[in-house]
């Protein structure tokens, strides 16, 4: 078997609309589609879908990483407009590679880390 990447990712959210606005305004992710229960939005190459939960088990929550070429200060600076507070930063500076990440939730309590290549 040959893996070439993850196609999509699903987060169950206890609010669509809200998190819609969360990850297309804040992450700049264009809307593929959207209905009463799920929106679909592009990540990259892949998808993010949003599926409103069945649940009210707010104790399931995901983390994940997304990759940005924007300079750190415009990161934050974008995460600021936005009142989006960070919950952590961590600056890597091994021999391999030298990476910024900035690690936010959404209102679902994700954890999201912002990677600044």
């Amino acid at each position: 078997m040959n893996i070439k990447g993850i196609d999509s990712l699903t987060l169950e959210v206890a609010d669509i609309a809200r998190a819609k606005r969360f990850y297309h305004e804040v992450f700049d992710l264009p809307i593929i589609s959207e209905n009463t229960q799920q929106v679909t939005l592009r990540c990259g190459h892949q998808q993010l879908k949003l599926t409103l939960s069945k649940s009210t088990n707010k104790e399931k929550s995901i983390n994940f990483s997304i990759a940005t070429s924007t300079p750190l200060p415009d990161v934050l600076n974008h995460l600021a407009n936005y009142y989006i507070p960070i919950i952590d930063t961590i600056s890597n500076t091994d021999s391999t590679s030298k990476k910024n990440i900035i690690i936010v939730q959404d209102y679902d309590t994700n954890t999201i880390e912002i990677v600044a290549l």
